[in-house]
């Protein structure tokens, strides 16, 4: 797009502006302001956005700091390496105050193939509470129900640093087991 531009400005010899001022194209680029509903010419530096232009979509570049591992001769597994295709589901549960929510979610692609949470409208209907251990058996029921229909039917779950494996998480992984869901724990 570079190119593009400065072969657009070059083929032009001189470009006036609204005062029959001659200006030098290389030098300036326009800029337009709102005054008196004329175009005004500014000068703008050679190292500004306009040079660092992407040919492909007209962005800035820009660059993303990746993370370098600390020993990058390190050797990876074969565990490491297929874990996410030989296991590619896995169930993630959010337990607040208010509601209960799980989903299953495919490890490569990171797209979510079943939701469900007691703030949904026809489960709110029917429970009392949206946070005890009826709703969180009836969250795991749902959920199983709609992984069978997107054919899933195994899925990992491993408990976040802060969460336990009791009570209510346990409850939501007991009633996928029960409702047909095979779910791997990995307990550190």
């Amino acid at each position: 797009m570079l190119k593009q531009a400065l072969g657009k400005v070059f083929s032009k010899e001189t470009i006036t502006n609204g005062a029959d001022r001659l200006l030098r194209p290389w030098i300036y680029v326009p800029t337009s302001a709102l005054h008196g509903g004329q175009v005004h010419w500014a000068p703008r530096s050679f190292f500004g956005v306009e040079d660092f232009l992407d040919d492909d979509n007209s962005k800035p570049y820009t660059y993303q700091k990746g993370k370098k591992s600390k020993n990058p001769n390190k050797h990876i597994s074969f565990k490491q390496r297929t874990g996410a295709y030989m296991e590619p589901f896995t169930l993630d549960i959010l337990i607040s105050k208010r509601f209960v929510s799980a989903s299953l979610t495919h490890r490569v692609t990171c797209k979510q193939v079943a939701v469900a949470g007691t703030n949904s409208k026809d489960i709110k209907a029917v429970l009392k509470s949206r946070c005890d251990i009826p709703a969180c058996l009836a969250v795991g029921q749902i959920l199983a129900e709609r992984a069978r229909e997107a054919d899933v039917y195994t899925a990992t779950y491993t408990p976040r640093d802060r969460d336990k494996f009791e009570g209510k998480i346990r409850a939501v992984v007991q009633s996928l087991i029960d409702n047909g869901i095979d779910v791997k724990v990995y307990l550190d």
